[in-house]
């Protein structure tokens, strides 16, 4: 929908202004934006991966110093190697804020860590199972049409998520699932399976090379999350103030980066210039996770990054029902949505500023 200029000139507004309303020593500066009282030292943020279109928010909030004025000095933004390190590291305290995902963050409590998750980036998993008509012969438009067919994909949790949305439209005993290992878009696109289950960023690639993709959202039919921002507890707990700072700049400047994903886009590839060549498709991934996956009935109830209790159990029994736990956790224990600042703009206006 078109916006008219008030509509325009009060998203401007939001994305510069950020949090206001909080009980607190807030200030203003020589730009008329909000400042609060600097927090005490610095912090750094390990991502999940190298950095992507789905790390946009991160990198637009650094840039444009939305950390800063919320008092939380962020030094740095680094590459991780997969969310099961991440939420370890978060576990372990030598990350102060790790981007990580719902099943890691399970697991790593289950293995006498405590990572805690204090915020959701994405409001459903971004499991997807897709394919291309080239390949399918047609368009995939619901799960049913699996039935007979060759899913192929990775290990771990995009697998029990495949499994789980064949086996709700129940059609999993008649499918034939493949171990594809890292290599399945290749063998989605080399006519070896049928159909493949991966993450959204995965059907993105396909279409890249010229393919039509069609993708079948898992978190549509099985409540399950994203990537969510993962703190060791006890940290969390004696530094309060710096956990709502780092969300309420986050919510900034994802709210900032889903007005304007070109610019938003543009400062990710800046600040990663191994990403040029790729910027369309950094691009589209930025502004399907930002429309389809960062939105939610709970953003749209208690604001940004808000957690309900669904989600982690149907997580939590798929990875008990695998012997996947090191043993026994409470999913209710994992997470929190203590630090979300919802009478600030950015968190509990969320879904009216996008």
């Amino acid at each position: 929908m078109r916006q008219t200029p008030t509509r325009r000139r009060f998203l401007v507004a939001a994305g510069a202004a950020g949090a206001t309303g909080l009980a607190g020593c807030g200030g203003t500066n020589a730009a008329g934006t909000t400042t609060r009282t600097a927090i005490p030292g610095e912090a750094s943020l390990l991502l999940n991966w190298k950095p992507s279109g789905l790390h946009v928010p991160y990198f637009v909030a650094k840039e444009n110093g939305f950390y800063e004025e919320e008092g939380l000095t962020l030094s740095s933004i680094k590459s991780g190697e997969g969310s099961t390190f991440s939420a370890k590291q978060a576990g372990l305290g030598n990350a102060k804020f790790a981007v990580s995902s719902s099943d890691q963050v399970l697991n790593i409590n289950s293995r006498d860590l405590s990572p805690q998750s204090v915020g959701v980036v994405m409001q459903k998993s971004p499991a997807v199972v897709f394919s291309t008509r080239e390949t399918f012969g047609g368009e995939l438009s619901n799960a049913d049409q699996l039935a007979g067919k060759t899913v192929g994909t990775g290990p771990g949790m995009v697998r029990m998520l495949t499994e789980l949305l064949l086996e709700e439209a129940g059609v999993r005993e008649d499918v034939e699932m493949v171990d594809t290992g890292y290599d399945t878009v290749q063998q989605l696109l080399s006519g070896n399976v049928d159909a493949a289950g991966g993450v959204f960023g995965d059907a993105i690639s396909a279409g890249a090379q010229g393919y039509t993709v069609d993708s079948l959202a898992v978190g549509d039919t099985i409540p399950s999350y994203g990537h969510v921002i993962a703190t060791n507890r006890e940290w969390a707990g004696s530094n309060p103030d710096a956990v709502r700072a780092f969300l309420r700049g986050t919510a900034r400047g994802a709210a900032w980066a889903h007005q304007r994903p070109g610019e938003a886009t543009d400062i990710l590839v800046e600040a990663n210039g191994v990403l040029e060549e790729s910027h369309a498709q950094q691009r589209r991934k930025w502004e399907t996770m930002a429309a389809e996956f960062a939105l939610s009935d709970a953003v749209r109830e208690h604001g940004w990054g808000w957690s309900q209790a669904e989600p982690w159990r149907v997580i939590h029994d798929a990875l008990a029902d695998a012997g996947a736990l090191d043993g026994d956790i409470d999913p209710d224990a994992v997470w929190t949505n203590e630090y979300l600042d919802t009478d600030a703009e950015s968190v509990g206006s969320y879904a009216d500023m996008v």
